[in-house]
């Protein structure tokens, strides 16, 4: 996933990484704007093996091979029946002692996903478990490690990624032996709100806010994780913003689709049966990895077979650099 990375999104950077911990459990907690698309991005990209916290409704399907292989954990909500509230004491017990060991951990405080650019407020979740790990291990090191995923477009492909890895918060440090349980969580998390905000480059849905997210493009993500957050604070009318294409353009797409029609279609497809549109990137992610490879395979044998080498060369590069320009043109 770490290289697929590469070739899905046109350009990652990253910044803060000296930031992650290396003398104690650490606890990542990750803005929440692409659905699964968020725990592979942050589990591909650290230093070693990371177990996520993830709703329980999505447990015991047929998938359930794939979130054991991701080394994820179930966390039951209310909604899920009140009955199923006590199961959560096992899987905490399980991060307690996994972030005594030093090893990491990753749970979304905002409690659930959106298509936005701002952070929502923090649920108690995140902070209550690392307290209580904290409780747990009186005598090792517990982190909570603020991490911003900023998207150059929360529905397209190739586009520019700035995954900036926070300040870690030391949980021990936050702690006050005059406080009761409640005002210490409290403490954390509007520590881990300031945080995560300083993580992102549109932190707070301000009157502007409609206007700064469109300056997020393919030419302002170029810009460096600081210079940008600066310019969308502060020199707004200087930023290029996104454009609808023109209808030469949207002709264009259209023949540039051709080479990849069948893989296309049932992308769009699969994409339109989900009513929550934050699915989207994620399916193309999944989609992307498996379908469009498995197509060129089937095809190219098709065309070698038939018409040669040479000619299945040249329909592979059609295919691939007609995809690239398709994407290029539509996040202009």
């Amino acid at each position: 996933m770490r290289y697929y990375n590469q070739i899905f999104f046109r350009d990652i950077k990253e910044y803060g990484y000296q930031n992650i911990p290396k003398d104690g459990g650490v606890l990542f907690s990750p803005n929440h704007q692409g659905a699964f698309l968020d725990p592979l991005l942050i589990g591909s990209m650290t230093p070693k093996k990371i177990t996520s916290l993830t709703r329980s409704d999505v447990f015991g399907g047929p998938l359930q091979w794939f979130l054991d292989a991701l080394q994820m954990l179930p966390v039951y909500r209310i909604r899920n029946g009140y009955s199923n509230l006590k199961k959560n004491d096992i899987t905490f017990k399980k991060c307690f002692e996994l972030l005594g060991e030093g090893k990491f951990l990753m749970m979304f405080s905002e409690g659930g996903h959106h298509d936005e650019y701002y952070l929502k407020k923090l649920s108690k979740g995140s902070s209550r478990l690392a307290y209580q790990a904290q409780n747990y291990n009186n005598d090792k090191k517990i982190y909570i490690l603020p991490v911003g995923i900023n998207y150059g477009h929360h529905k397209q492909t190739c586009t520019t990624l700035h995954l900036v890895y926070g300040k870690p918060i030391l949980v021990s440090d936050f702690i006050d032996s005059k406080l009761n349980e409640a005002e210490n969580i409290n403490l954390i998390r509007e520590e881990l709100q300031i945080r995560m905000q300083e993580c992102l480059w549109l932190p707070f849905e301000t009157e502007k806010y409609h206007m700064q997210k469109e300056c997020i493009n393919r030419i302002t993500t170029k810009m460096s994780f600081d210079d940008l957050k600066k310019a969308l604070r502060d020199s707004l009318s200087d930023l290029p913003k996104r454009r609808n294409t023109t209808k030469i353009e949207s002709i264009l797409i259209l023949v540039l689709s051709i080479p990849n029609i069948i893989p296309l279609w049932i992308t769009r497809k699969i994409i339109n049966r989900f009513d929550d549109k934050v699915f989207v990137s994620s399916m193309k992610y999944a989609l992307g990895a498996f379908l469009f490879p498995i197509w060129w395979l089937f095809t190219s044998i098709f065309i070698a077979y038939y018409l040669g080498n040479s000619m299945m060369t040249v329909y592979l590069t059609l295919c691939i650099v007609s995809i690239l320009i398709r994407q290029r043109i539509l996040l202009s």
